[in-house]
């Protein structure tokens, strides 16, 4: 890692290249604003930003990771390319054909095919139905008859993610919270959908139990062909079960990577400043300087976002370019794309401007 404490020069950034085949999901400019109101006539005084103009695809057979602080729009993804939620702007294709504004009757054929694991076990399991008519409920939503009868293949799927088939009748209130999770994503499954996206798989999970869902998760995609879109803000988790990961940051995507590249080599400060947080689960170091970064300030609001880069406000590296003018996420490596002016671990180097009053105020050094 970089000293921390050095402003370095702003990059040349090179075209983004795309010559990968064409990807299972894509996504462009994709913007969520909910609207604020007030007054007795509901007039609109302004809207939350919660999803911002995000660019990426999704290849076959990978999983695409997601990490980002709490409100930065994760979830909110999420449900937009699951279409839970409808757009405000940009387009969603899921196989080349566009899906952005499909109505319910259009989006019921692509329910087998995109599916979603929900962040609570306790609050997505109706608790009363059985085990055995929530996990049977897409089959009787699409009329599809699986082959053997429909209470022989949901046992097939409770004892594919590790349930006893004999809790066909038990009610969710009976188990534990790793097993409603296992429920849950039997339901995901059970039409063989081609994308699953989940949303916090194990957030609301013991660490033990945490363990075992990601392992299912790694095991099911090996035996299933599945393809993940993981959101998480558990980088341990993410490093785990991802083939590439997006960081998010208010709304925006600000670094896009493959598992080794960013862990490696991260080039946006705040990627930077999340890996830094990572506890290392070794005794020897304790009372050592860990090198840890510590960012002031709290997140602005998505209300009203900054001018610039969004991060120039935390910012130890931010000139005065960052808060004038946004940066585009372009690729500086193969695989490798970041939205920022002076990105750490770069080629290509080139003379930058001054930086900002207070910057380096806004980063401070911890030890453990």
């Amino acid at each position: 890692m970089t000293d921390t404490q050095k402003t370095d020069p702003a990059v040349t950034l090179p075209a983004q290249a795309t010559d990968s085949p064409e990807p299972l999901l894509k996504v462009t400019g994709l913007t969520k604003h909910f609207p604020i109101t007030k007054g007795l006539l509901r007039r609109q005084s302004g809207a939350v930003k919660a999803v911002d103009g995000l660019d990426f695809d999704v290849r076959r057979g990978e999983t695409l990771g997601i990490v980002g602080e709490s409100g930065c729009g994760k979830s909110t993804m999420g449900r937009l390319i699951t279409r839970l939620l409808e757009p405000t702007g940009g387009r969603i294709e899921f196989e080349g054909k566009d899906i952005t504004h499909l109505g319910v009757a259009g989006m019921r054929p692509l329910r087998r095919d995109v599916q979603m694991i929900f962040q609570d076990p306790y609050g997505s399991l109706n608790p009363r139905h059985t085990v055995g008519t929530i996990v049977s409920a897409p089959f009787k939503l699409q009329n599809v008859t699986p082959e053997g009868g429909l209470k022989a293949e949901v046992q097939r799927l409770l004892s594919l993610v590790g349930l006893n088939p004999e809790h066909y009748n038990r009610y969710p209130h009976e188990f534990s919270g790793g097993q409603r999770q296992r429920i849950g994503i039997a339901r995901a499954l059970a039409l063989k959908p081609k994308l699953v996206v989940a949303d916090e798989p194990v957030s609301a999970l013991d660490v033990s139990i945490q363990a075992q869902v990601v392992n299912l998760l790694d095991d099911l995609q090996e035996e299933l062909g599945l393809t993940y879109v993981i959101i998480a803000h558990d980088l341990s988790v993410i490093r785990h079960v991802s083939d590439r990961i997006a960081v998010m940051y208010l709304g925006k995507i600000v670094e896009l990577a493959d598992n080794k590249s960013l862990y490696g080599e991260p080039m946006h400060p705040y990627t930077t400043a999340l890996m830094s947080a990572v506890p290392v689960p070794d005794p020897r170091r304790r009372g050592a300087k860990s090198g840890r970064i510590l960012l002031k300030g709290d997140v602005p609001s998505p209300i009203s976002p900054p001018s610039g880069c969004r991060f120039h406000t935390r910012c130890w590296k931010a000139t005065q370019i960052c808060a004038t003018q946004e940066p585009p996420l372009l690729a500086l490596k193969p695989g490798h794309q970041v939205a920022c002016h002076h990105p750490e671990n770069a080629p290509d180097q080139a003379p930058g401007d001054k930086p900002l009053p207070g910057a380096s105020d806004t980063v401070t050094t911890a030890t453990e």
